[in-house]
């Protein structure tokens, strides 16, 4: 969600560095920006709206060799997208400038104590709360640090928080159950919510934990705990450059990404199958201690890909049941010191996702993350992790991190269940191959053209291919702004059929000539019956194509690695739609990459 950006430096000026930072952090959704800078006074600057708004107004021939300052791209949640809403804000007297991801929790009681102690507010954001407070505390004479740290222990909430004062070439920062990571530059020191803001000067990084606070000048980095003593951290190398972050001549992120498919999957196979035993190699994972059943726990996208791996799980002999984040409860769900608990999350930062799992850490259950970001918040408070390898993703809404997700939930199953088939390996080694032929000669873009004016898209499937139906609506309500329900297909006819016409294509997944596929061409028979338009993802192996208007064809498997392939051709139908209709692809509308408030 919101972007946090600090540098403190001697080798370059920080607005440069700040601009540059709060634009590779443009894809987590924001709808205002702002720069802080410490030169020696407080200089604030913010514009509601995009980036390239701030950098219009900015007084450029007043800028330059700043040595500290923060910068901040925000998602609102206290306040309307304004000028007077957007970060950093500051104290009164302009001494201090904040900048803040999350949400105050006591932010109200804060704020009528601040106004009744005679303090004006300007916004109507949480976040102002903090540098009127760490004002108060200067006011009592302490020093910028102290007063820093008396202010965030008066803060309640999940926050990254990130300040300047002036006359002070210093960042200071602090962060509870929202992420900071810090970039160890050789003239410089860096502060983000997530890598790419400044990793094209750094990929030596230390990501701070819970109730630490971060001091960062021109010649170190200090990181204390909540008690004021130096933490011992630990510096870690980012595996990928800044070249991986760029559009490499695509129109779109989300288009480059679903082509990067092929090698993510391949990267997240890497060294895990094991052909002679038809098993699966995943390291620490066999020598977890649980009991089933096993509960999955996701949102959005990740959501599919759990519910996708709770059916292997149950087909594979082992209970297992995928719940939304935001609806579970450790006191709904009974959880024990046997329980296994699984956290389905891209970034390793979801709110929801990381509130579940600490829930199931505190009722001594077993926690694993499956997430694709090393460093983050669920790697490090999970008891184990599982990585997809998808490489960084910039696009907002999820395409390789959900088909990465996809494979390694099936290497996790097939781990857990101890289910050995020399048949599932070959297919697994095949799929990024089926993949690449899914791109090389998909049919969407033409079906896009067709429906794009369509009143609604209808997605079905059944069994393996329900979670694929779902994400393929939630891909086209995304990027398009149409309206798109995913359902079981034999949930049509109880419900949804009253919906169907000759404007609402229906777009339906079937694979092999089994119960299942005979059951969805029932399905789609019934919708052909009432005239409206039949596209089916199919392997041909079924007559499905018989009572389809369109075809997108995937190649024929023997098992679950069709929904991945089926998953592609869906992905790129919303994507041609989008783009025929002039969405803004990579940035839609009121979402956010990372969802980091519940």
């Amino acid at each position: 969600m919101c972007g946090i950006v600090g540098y403190v430096g001697t080798d370059q000026g920080a607005t440069d560095v700040l601009l540059e930072g709060l634009s590779q952090l443009e894809y987590r959704g924001y709808d205002s920006a702002g720069v802080a800078l410490a030169d020696p006074s407080i200089e604030v600057h913010k514009k509601a709206g995009e980036l390239s708004s701030l950098e219009s107004a900015l007084p450029e021939s007043q800028l330059g060799d700043e040595p500290a300052g923060i910068g901040h791209t925000r998602w609102s949640t206290h306040g309307a997208p304004s000028d007077a809403n957007a970060h950093p804000h500051t104290d009164e007297l302009e001494r201090v400038a904040v900048v803040h991801n999350g949400i105050i929790g006591n932010y109200q009681e804060l704020r009528d104590e601040l106004t009744t102690a005679g303090i004006e507010f300007d916004s109507e954001t949480d976040t102002e709360v903090i540098p009127h407070l760490i004002g108060s505390f200067l006011e009592q004479g302490q020093t910028n640090a102290e007063a820093f740290r008396s202010a965030i222990d008066r803060v309640e909430g999940s926050y990254a928080i990130a300040a300047v004062f002036e006359g002070d070439e210093t960042v200071y920062a602090a962060r509870n159950e929202s992420p900071l990571v810090l970039g160890l530059g050789e003239n410089g020191y860096y502060l983000a919510s997530d890598v790419p803001a400044f990793i094209e000067y750094t990929d030596r990084v230390i990501y701070l934990d819970d109730g630490e606070f971060a001091r960062l000048t021109p010649d170190r980095v200090v990181v204390t705990d909540d008690t004021g003593d130096v933490v011992d951290t630990t510096i870690e190398t980012i595996a990928w450059d800044s070249e991986e972050t760029g559009k490499s001549g695509y129109d779109h992120y989300m288009l480059k990404e679903i082509h990067e498919q092929p090698t993510a999957l391949r990267q997240c196979l890497r060294g895990r199958l094991e052909e002679l035993s038809g098993g699966v190699s995943l390291e620490n994972i066999d020598e977890m201690d649980w009991n089933p059943p096993i509960r999955l726990v996701a949102c959005g996208t990740s959501y599919h890909a759990a519910a996708f791996a709770a059916r292997l799980f149950r087909d594979w002999g082992v209970p297992a049941q995928a719940f939304l984040a935001s609806e579970f409860t450790a006191t709904e769900i009974p959880l024990s010191a046997d329980s296994l608990v699984v956290g389905v999350t891209q970034s390793g930062e979801t709110a929801d996702t990381m509130r579940a799992l600490r829930e199931a850490n505190r009722a001594g259950s077993t926690t694993l993350a499956v997430t694709n970001v090393v460093g983050s918040s669920a790697a490090r408070t999970c008891d184990e992790v599982l990585y997809i390898r998808a490489g960084p993703e910039i696009g907002v809404a999820a395409t390789k991190t959900f088909a990465s997700q996809q494979v390694a939930l099936m290497l996790l199953a097939a781990e857990l269940s101890n289910h050995r088939s020399r048949e599932l390996i070959r297919e697994l080694r095949t799929v990024p191959d089926q993949v690449q032929a899914v791109l090389d000669n998909s049919r969407a873009k033409e079906i896009a053209t067709e429906y794009r004016n369509a009143d609604a898209y209808f997605f079905i499937g059944r069994k393996h291919h329900r979670p694929v139906a779902l994400e393929g609506a939630l891909k086209m309500k995304e990027i398009t702004y149409k309206h798109a329900e995913g359902f079981a297909a034999g949930e049509l006819k109880h419900g949804p059929l009253a919906l169907v016409s000759e404007k609402t294509p229906v777009f339906a997944v079937v694979t092999g000539d089994g119960p299942i596929a005979e059951k969805t061409i029932g399905n789609v028979k019934e919708v052909e019956a009432r005239d409206t338009p039949v596209i089916a993802v199919t392997d041909g192996v079924s007559d499905v194509g018989r009572y389809a208007d369109h075809v997108l064809e995937v190649p024929p498997s023997t098992g679950i690695t069709s929904a991945i392939t089926a998953n592609v051709q869906l992905q790129l139908v919303s994507y041609w739609v989008a783009n025929e209709l002039g969405r803004s692809i990579d940035k839609p509308r009121h979402l956010a990459k990372s969802v980091t408030v519940e």
